[in-house]
């Protein structure tokens, strides 16, 4: 093992930096360091030496070259037992560097502000950091290289208790954890630059919304304790990109830890509860909606209602809220058994009441962070479908009344309510809704007929009256003909079907006013 004697930190985040530079010195650790952390560390008091003093090299080219030296990387790179690179060393004048602490340049928040110039971002791709963490992660068996705040706790601490060395197993990790920021960093340098090309000698926002190479960047937060089955391992990853990640940034409060299927029905949950601006409640059941309803001001109204659709598939479900959980709406859910629950925030007295249900998961998202991806992922045998995300505004000036009866204004209300609902269903989807309550839901059907028969039978409110919703058009008019037998008044679809006439006349036969969006919203 090799005594940490000499440490170079070169950091452009500073938490820890002095706690950091004070443990060093207490050891006896010479420090050298370059620009901004050499004044922070001179102004705190502590002695260090600058990298052009180490070199003997100035500085140059507004700071772009300052440890691209051999004084340097021959420093890092030297393997101690190596006689042929001591006498190297020794010949060449060059000392070792047993320690590096080193975090790049802020890349990916520098890309994030709005107001960002090209040269700017360019001028943030950090070129001596990554080669000084890479040269010292190569050499992990002579070098300590730290790329993370988080760990300057627990080396000092091994390097106080062990003389100044570290064991080699902690070497490697650290080493480990060293190439995946430098590729984190990469990947994140690549994507951006992805998304730009030069016209006219200009760099600018690329036109094509899917980039020639797509790197996805992902970081482990945890292993799950199994996928959808228990024979699946599973773990869950934080995409690393200029879009917030929401679920893995959630804290989750209370409760079992959350499961795959857990993530996918919040997530789920999550996306259909912020579709609307009034209180939502979405029940979630294996990745469907199994109840939604909204209420003006009236939380816990939108839940029991939404409870109401079917309370049978309610039993072990997702619930996602747009508003703050209340002690109400709480008070509600303890009266059955309820899997995970997802909201922007829960008030002291909801938490309380929830407490005693110790395996309810409950997470709290950040409803600040609303910067959403754009694409979707499906995962192929040996490929990646990407597509972009479903959120196409409701466009009602393009929507069609195609029947000789025209909605009623509560028609409508049901019809907006019940089209922005169906998009969550699994196709072929189908949606009965009365005002802003869905009544029955079809889901995943292999034929829409079907969709429309199960989302009447498993009803136990009323259908006389309600709107329904398809979210792709009517092949044949039985659809049309279940849905008026049951008492469907206005049907809203995209409509595109070679039997459009056939359809249209059915809801006419039947005295139901029908709609045509002209947009699809199959979720397969």
């Amino acid at each position: 093992m090799t005594t940490v004697k000499r440490a170079l930190i070169s950091v452009s985040k500073k938490d820890g930096l002095l706690e950091l530079a004070g443990g060093l010195r207490s050891l006896g650790v010479e420090i050298i360091s370059t620009g901004g952390t050499a004044r922070s560390l001179k102004g705190a008091g502590f002695p260090v030496q600058e990298v052009s003093e180490f070199t003997g090299f100035p500085e140059i080219l507004d700071g772009r070259v300052k440890t691209l030296h051999p004084k340097v990387h021959g420093g890092l790179l030297a393997v101690r037992d190596n006689p042929a690179h001591q006498r190297q060393m020794q010949e060449n004048k060059i000392s070792t560097i047993d320690m590096v602490v080193v975090n790049l340049y802020p890349f990916e928040e520098t890309t994030r502000r709005p107001d960002v110039s090209f040269e700017e971002v360019i001028e943030n791709i950090d070129i001596g950091g990554p080669s000084m963490v890479r040269s010292a992660a190569k050499n992990f068996r002579n070098v300590v290289v730290v790329v993370d705040p988080g760990d300057y706790g627990w080396v000092l601490e091994e390097l106080r208790e062990n003389g100044g060395e570290l064991s080699l197993g902690s070497k490697f990790r650290l080493a480990r954890k060293a190439f995946s920021h430098t590729a984190n960093y990469d990947s994140t340098i690549a994507t951006h630059l992805s998304r730009l090309e030069e016209r006219d000698g200009v760099i600018r926002q690329i036109e094509d919304l899917f980039p020639k190479r797509m790197i996805l960047n992902l970081e482990k937060i945890s292993d799950l304790r199994y996928g959808e089955n228990p024979h699946q391992r599973a773990a869950f990853y934080r995409e690393w990109s200029r879009f917030d990640a929401l679920l893995p940034e959630a804290e989750q409060l209370q409760g079992k830890e959350l499961s795959f299927n857990n993530y996918i029905d919040l997530n789920a949950a999550y996306q259909l509860s912020r579709e609307f601006e009034d209180a939502c409640a979405v029940i979630i059941k294996h990745t469907n909606p199994c109840g939604v309803a909204l209420s003006e001001d009236c939380q816990v109204e939108a839940y029991i209602k939404a409870r109401a659709c079917d309370p049978i598939s309610a039993f072990g479900s997702v619930l996602g809220f747009n508003r703050p959980l209340e002690k109400e709406t709480a008070q509600q859910i303890a009266l059955t058994f309820v899997e995970a629950v997802i909201a922007p925030g829960y008030t002291t007295e909801a938490l309380s009441l929830l407490a005693p249900k110790k395996n309810l998961r409950l997470l709290q998202f950040d409803e600040s962070r609303n910067h959403l991806h754009p694409f979707d992922y499906k995962r192929v045998e040996g490929g990646l479908l990407v597509q972009e995300v479903d959120r196409i505004p409701l466009n009602e000036d393009q929507w069609k009344v195609v029947t000789r009866k025209s909605p009623t204004s509560q028609e409508w209300e049901g019809l907006r309510f019940a089209w922005r609902v169906v998009k969550h269903v699994k196709s072929n989807a189908i949606v009965y809704a009365m005002g802003c309550q869905t009544t029955g839901i079809g889901a995943g059907q292999m034929s829409r007929v079907d969709s429309a028969k199960i989302g009447i039978s498993k009803a136990l409110l009323p259908i006389k009256g309600c709107v329904m919703a398809s979210d792709a058009f009517f092949p044949f008019r039985d659809g049309i003909d279940v849905a008026a037998e049951a008492g469907v008044s206005a049907v809203i679809q995209p409509g595109g079907s070679l039997r459009d006439e056939e359809v249209i006349q059915a809801a006419d036969e039947h005295g139901v006013a029908m709609v045509f969006t002209g947009v699809r919203h199959f979720k397969h």
